[in-house]
């Protein structure tokens, strides 16, 4: 009776399991169960689907063009395809969408995207009548749908649709890919090209390392300040030696080379992007720019945290639309932070110990230094740190301290800001490296540099002023080492380098938690001196401030 019955139940399992596998694959195919049902399958593509893509274009001098379409049929990429510099033209893509439970049969759903001069259909094989043709847009934009009952749940579905600028434009997200040629648009060679790029199915969640401390008790952090990236390959600024490449500097590209070689050699655990990575007014698209540096970080497979300088969002995104965009990224730690306290880009990481360990090691915070003063009568010259952010740094410090006592070694603080505070000017400082310009710090002092020595940060870094590269100490009233303050040095080549000669420099922190430890130096782009440690400094031994060693 037994032996009947457990044969029986394996009977049971396996037709169930056949007749799965059967409907399964009649209604990927043929698409039999309910649409309700698809929102549970894992290949299913939530939401709505694109059923057209097409292209309008407008023009001043012709009053019945028009770059609008229906709104409750289309929806419309608010990207200029001009880029707002076509003198009286402007073009727009739109995408129709539709919810997959109001499909029709009449209704097609969008399978692939190209952009070229030719015709795609007479590069493959004749096709049956019934199977998807290309189908002509404007701006050489060719589309192939299908009718299929299964194709919106297909691998293939193209399920969002996006436009990046300049010849050198690369995609960053996951599951997205740029298609074809640039966009056919009369839009002139001082104008970035428009290329399309295309999400199929929909993007795993993206990566997130948890960062940790290494087995052999290292850690190290690259800092890139001021990149300056522009939509399109830019301009070099005061790029040194002039006739470098036969005198033709393309900015982005020569500003990217120089990081690609520095994670390749010094190989970081975490890069801190500290602010201006984008040249607000070269940078119209500044999606396009952000994706160049994430793009070289995710390929790196390191992850990243970033804040804003004064120049990010003088382009065509605010830093709230940044920052959604940036978290969103493969590889980015970064944050913006609370929404009751001022700026974007409050936040910290913690670095856990080596091994299995839960306990933070290292502690990295990292605050929005604004951009301009907003009383320039009063205050000349940039912003500083708010009350309320410097109180959210106090809270959060010392909420952190009890957990932190449970770390085994010593643990270490240290933050990243864009603009330097005021003390970075005081000419008693002991620095190390060039002191190039006078530091555009704020006139008001809000008081960061006190809070940081309270709450036992050992050192803070920053950017903002190209030229400057040096490390100061910064002590108590009593003469004792209280904290270093560093510059990273201007590593782009689309902003300012002068005063006398500057080659693009990246700073470098080496973190020895066996002892305690935090050592930096400096690698420099171009010269004599490229394969060096350069300025090699102790800030930081058994978890406190040290002067340099020549007091």
């Amino acid at each position: 009776m037994t032996r009947r019955i457990v044969r029986t139940a394996i009977q049971v399992t396996a037709a169930a399991i056949f007749t799965f596998i059967v409907v399964f694959f009649l209604d990927r195919n043929f698409r039999v169960l309910p649409n309700a049902l698809h929102e549970y399958l894992p290949s299913h593509h939530a939401g709505s689907v694109i059923t057209d893509i097409t292209i309008t274009k407008c023009s001043t001098l012709n009053l019945f063009s028009s770059c609008k379409l229906d709104p409750d049929l289309w929806h419309r990429i608010e990207k200029d395809l001009y880029l707002g510099k076509g003198i009286v033209s402007s073009a727009y893509i739109h995408v129709r969408r539709k919810k997959e439970e109001e499909l029709t049969s009449e209704d097609k759903v969008v399978v692939d995207v190209t952009v070229g001069r030719l015709n795609p259909n007479t590069n493959e094989k004749a096709k049956d009548s019934t199977e998807e043709r290309w189908e002509s847009r404007p701006a050489g934009l060719w589309i192939k749908r299908s009718s299929k009952k299964s194709a919106s749940d297909s691998k293939n579905a193209v399920t969002a649709i996006d436009v990046l600028f300049g010849e050198d434009a690369v995609e960053a997200r996951d599951n997205w890919a740029i298609t074809g040629t640039s966009l056919l648009l009369d839009s002139g060679s001082k104008i970035p090209a428009a290329h399309v790029t295309v999400r199929r199915g929909i993007p795993p969640a993206p990566v997130r390392p948890t960062p940790r401390i290494n087995e052999n008790g290292r850690f190290k952090i690259v800092q890139l300040a001021d990149l300056h990236l522009s939509t399109g390959v830019g301009h070099c600024r005061d790029s040194l030696p002039a006739d470098w490449n036969g005198g033709k500097c393309e900015a982005d590209i020569r500003t990217l080379d120089f990081v690609h070689k520095i994670l390749e050699e010094e190989k970081p655990d975490l890069v801190v992007l500290s602010g201006d990575q984008v040249n607000g007014e070269t940078a119209p698209d500044t999606q396009t720019a952000i994706f160049k540096y994430a793009h070289l970080l995710i390929e790196h497979k390191i992850p990243y945290v970033s804040i804003f300088g004064n120049h990010d969002d003088e382009g065509s995104l605010t830093r709230a639309a940044q920052m959604d965009l940036i978290e969103t990224l493969p590889y980015s730690l970064s944050r913006a932070g609370p929404e009751d306290i001022d700026g974007v880009g409050n936040y910290y990481i913690e670095v856990l110990g080596r091994g299995s360990s839960g306990h933070s090691a290292l502690t990295i915070y990292l605050l929005d230094t604004h951009a301009y003063s907003p009383n320039e009568r009063k205050f000349k010259g940039y912003d500083w740190l708010k009350r309320n952010q410097i109180e959210w740094f106090r809270n959060t410090a010392q909420s952190l301290k009890k957990n932190h006592k449970e770390y085994t070694h010593i643990h270490l603080d240290v933050a990243f800001i864009h603009i330097p505070l005021p003390e970075y000017r005081n000419p008693n400082l002991t620095y190390v490296g060039d002191w190039k310009e006078p530091p555009t710090a704020p006139v008001y002092n809000s008081g960061f540099r006190d809070a940081l020595v309270e709450e036992g940060i050992s050192m803070v870094s920053c950017g903002h002023d190209h030229v400057n590269e040096y490390c100061g100490l910064s002590r108590t009233e009593d003469h004792k080492p209280a904290l270093w303050m560093c510059y990273a040095g201007g590593a782009g080549f689309g902003g300012y380098a002068g005063y006398g000669g500057f080659h693009r420099k990246i700073r470098v922190f080496d973190f020895d938690m066996n002892e305690g430890r935090v050592t930096t130096w400096k690698r420099v782009e171009y010269g004599e001196n490229v394969n060096k440690k350069l300025d090699l400094l102790m800030l930081v031994d058994a978890g406190r401030p040290v002067a340099p060693p020549e007091e």
